[in-house]
């Protein structure tokens, strides 16, 4: 006997084998705005690959398989090492070979190269977000690694600088390819650095021994952390490879690796340093310097990995919304989805607009003025952007309904991966602290935010009033208040852009949703029309 009890319909398909650049037409504006428009056909090819339904496929298997931890092999040896998924390995091998790692610094000379590299990481977040991590530290090492790299390590030169990812588990100078992980923080003391225990000795070669232990040792398999330790001069940066010029391995322990919310891919770990041989990167006591050089760059790359989950998000809950009925039309028709969805995309806009600034301001950052843009919106938009990143992946949940709540669907990961770039690199408070502290600290800074806000004076009331709003505050700014001024920079931070680049209904659609205090403004059908459109890579 046959047994039917319904037929399925109404039930939109995932999206898959879409073009992840093409389809974006905020990300192309700005790719070409910024300086990066030699690198769109590439860009576009890079987006066609990555919006298939394979590499989606892998995305989803290396976090259904993550990590394994195996400290021995089977005859009993130590081997401290990590067992990843294969989908895991393939998503790591077009990651270097689209040069996410190295772009900007294999292309200094090249204008745009750091915005060409900030697209290419934007596209490969939607696929799958874990193996950035890597990458990330890898790209933010390399360029002090060059300039401190120690002697006993010269032949690692070149496969830090190659575009091959490779797995061997063996010294550096032997590999193609090679990773470099961060250790810092430890139990007692999270973001307060300054209150490490782990002991570094000098030893009479010039080298030094690490005792003590890593609260979060990010990437175990890397070829090389860069940890913080103390010296006898103070907090000291390190060099700790795993394995040492003899060919020995170094004396790091892993003892187990994060169970996580999010993040599912990437191992994280716990580690001890029994002994453990490390070089000093720099001098004695310059350990939170020798950081703070690289933690700008991560801390960039958080806001734009927040950012790609994001667009992905917002490109599921379109796909959807424009083929599901309810109520005799589609959702993409019913004025309030209508209001939802063109918020969400409205608020890209502005994002994307101000990241690839951002993007120019890093690739420019020899110039003085460029380089305090990027010193002044870098933390902002970390706290700003990767908060505002939580309740945006739920609303778009929402769109979805019941089936984006259900793990079949792709946004439940999104959604448990969006507080690690919250909370990576610095958390809420750090990230203000920094820029109360650049407020204070950089001359220059208030006259930058005036020349900014100037250009783009008149436009908008709500920018106007924002900007008065942000001058009384920083007369005398407050630590307490700390989050509102963070916030208030990088909402004009966005709105600047918007004013100056978008067409002027969407750009003062964008003020009133963000910078009106009252709230609940609506955004006119026409500017609905030309958000939605963009938003699927049409021109508004």
């Amino acid at each position: 006997m046959h047994w039917q009890t319904h037929t399925v319909f109404n039930q939109p398909l995932p999206l898959n084998n879409s073009n992840l650049f093409l389809s974006d037409c905020a990300l192309r504006e700005a790719v070409a705005r910024e300086g990066a428009g030699w690198d769109i056909d590439l860009l576009a090819s890079i987006g066609q690959q990555l919006g298939t339904a394979e590499s989606l496929e892998l995305g989803r298997l290396a976090n259904a398989n993550p990590p394994e931890l195996l400290r021995f092999d089977p005859s009993g040896e130590r081997v401290d090492d990590v067992r990843f998924h294969p989908a895991w390995h393939l998503l790591m091998q077009g990651l270097c070979a689209n040069r996410v790692h190295n772009l900007a610094w294999k292309e200094a000379a090249r204008d745009g190269s750091f915005v060409a590299r900030a697209a290419r990481f934007v596209l490969h977040a939607q696929v799958e977000a874990g193996t950035l991590c890597p990458i990330t530290m890898t790209f933010a090492a390399t360029p002090l690694l060059l300039t401190h790299l120690p002697a006993a390590f010269a032949d690692w030169r070149a496969p830090l600088q190659s575009d091959r990812y490779d797995t061997h588990l063996a010294p550096g100078g032997q590999k193609r390819g090679l990773l470099i992980g961060m250790g810092m923080t430890e139990k007692q003391g999270g973001s307060d650095v300054l209150s490490n225990t782990t002991r570094a000795e000098k030893q009479s070669d010039g080298t030094y021994r690490l005792l003590g232990h890593k609260w979060f040792f990010s990437v175990p398999q890397s070829d090389a952390h860069l940890v913080l330790a103390q010296a006898k001069g103070g907090l000291s940066c390190f060099f700790l490879p795993r394995f040492l010029p003899d060919g020995q391995r170094n004396a790091v322990r892993l003892e187990r690796l994060k169970d996580k919310l999010g993040n599912r891919s990437n191992a994280s770990s716990e580690v001890e340093f029994f002994d453990a041989t490390g070089w000093l990167i720099g001098e004695e006591g310059e350990g939170v310097r020798q950081i703070l050089k690289m933690g700008g760059l991560t801390r960039f790359d958080c806001a734009l990995g927040s950012h790609g989950l994001m667009r992905r998000a917002l490109s599921v809950a379109l796909y959807h919304a424009h083929q599901r009925q309810a109520f005799g039309k589609n959702l993409v028709d019913q004025p309030l989805m209508r209001q939802v969805l063109s918020r969400m995309a409205l608020q890209l806009e502005g994002q994307t607009a101000f990241l690839f600034r951002l993007a120019r301001a890093w690739d420019r950052s020899t110039a003085a003025e460029e380089a305090l843009w990027a010193r002044l919106f870098t933390p902002a938009a970390k706290f700003a952007l990767c908060k505002a990143g939580i309740p945006f992946v739920a609303e778009a949940m929402e769109v979805l309904g019941g089936i984006g709540y259900c793990e079949d669907n792709e946004l439940p990961r999104l959604y448990r991966e969006m507080p690690v770039n919250s909370i990576w690199e610095g958390s809420g408070n750090i990230m203000c602290l920094d820029v109360l502290r650049v407020l204070a600290k950089q001359p220059g800074v208030q006259e930058l935010l005036s020349m900014m806000c100037s250009e783009v004076k008149g436009q908008d009331r709500h920018f106007d009033r924002a900007w008065r709003q942000l001058q009384q505050r920083l007369r005398k700014p407050l630590e307490a208040e700390g989050r509102e001024i963070t916030c208030q920079i990088y909402l004009l931070g966005c709105g600047a852009q918007m004013l100056k680049q978008a067409s002027p209904p969407v750009a003062q659609a964008w003020c009133r949703m963000m910078l009106d205090t009252r709230g609940g403004s609506l955004i006119n059908p026409q500017v609905q029309e030309d958000v939605l459109i963009r938003a699927t890579g049409g021109a508004g």
